[in-house]
């Protein structure tokens, strides 16, 4: 136990580097800052006394608890997760280096976990300063004492939960997209797969709902932007309510999905071959 811990360490330690600097993920830091970058927007809006209107910062937070679920969540975290875990193995395979790890007496598994605790804490800190720079800006333009007040009637709970349900979110897609890197050759296939099963949960019955990554996170979230301004009257009608699960038992939930992914994975990682002409 101890020497598949310390070399899922090391494995962990090789691959930081490669993980936060990939040339194949720049693109991910993108993905977390498009909505900062609409935060600061509205803050410059405010300050700059464009926009004529008053509004609370109780309003704003249920205009980020929007950009937040049907933005962050379904679209920027996941290609994030898309983009970061699928290369963890498939990277390395278009590189031709796999085999160094591969020639090394470490177990596939230990390789499998240490790659993926590599790109949990990429995806972490980036996307998890996200959203705190996101919440930062905007407050900017409120007083202090408005500030104040939010934060002691709850602020501070909404900001641990949105970046806790943040980092659950890149647990969950992470382990799934691992998975995914390995099982297939090409990532798309399965990004899309579950891409279209993600959106499709609102009108999901409500067993079904349970076997996705979005619920568990929903139910984990503070606030949650009602769906039906972006839906059609015949959308609506095809929504199918699902109370939302305790937090304790959501998170019990993403971990049990996640594991089922990462057991997929470890197993796939047994049997891996390596043949760069095929791939």
């Amino acid at each position: 136990m101890n020497l598949a811990l310390r070399q899922i360490g090391g494995v962990l330690r090789l691959e930081m580097k490669r993980t936060f600097l990939s040339r194949r993920g720049w693109w991910v830091y993108f993905l977390a800052l498009g909505p900062l970058l609409l935060t600061l927007g509205h803050w410059f809006i405010e300050a700059s006394g464009l926009d004529k209107g008053h509004h609370s910062i109780g309003e704003d937070t249920l205009i980020f608890a929007g950009l937040f679920h049907f933005y962050y969540l379904r679209l920027g975290i996941f290609f994030g997760c898309v983009g970061v875990f699928t290369n963890l193995f498939r990277g390395e395979m278009l590189d031709k280096s796999l085999h160094f790890y591969l020639l090394t007496p470490v177990r596939r598994e230990v390789l499998a976990v240490g790659k993926y605790l590599a790109g949990l804490v990429a995806t972490v800190v980036i996307f998890c300063t996200s959203t705190f720079l996101q919440l930062a800006a905007l407050s900017l333009h409120f007083e202090g004492n408005e500030i104040s007040e939010y934060l002691s009637s709850g602020g501070w709970g909404h900001l641990a939960a949105y970046i806790g349900v943040t980092a659950a979110a890149c647990v969950g897609y992470g382990g799934v997209f691992l998975a995914a890197g390995l099982m297939f050759k090409n990532p798309i296939i399965p990004a899309a797969t579950v891409l279209v099963w993600e959106s499709l949960n609102l009108f999901l019955p409500a067993t079904l709902k349970k076997v996705s990554i979005i619920f568990y996170l929903q139910s984990m979230s503070p606030l949650v932007a009602p769906p039906d301004a972006s839906l059609s009257a015949l959308q609506k009608l095809l929504v199918t309510a699902a109370e939302p699960v305790p937090v304790g038992w959501a998170v019990v939930g993403l971990l049990m999905v996640t594991a089922a992914a990462l057991a997929i994975a470890a197993r796939r990682a047994r049997t891996l071959e390596i043949n760069y002409s095929t791939d």
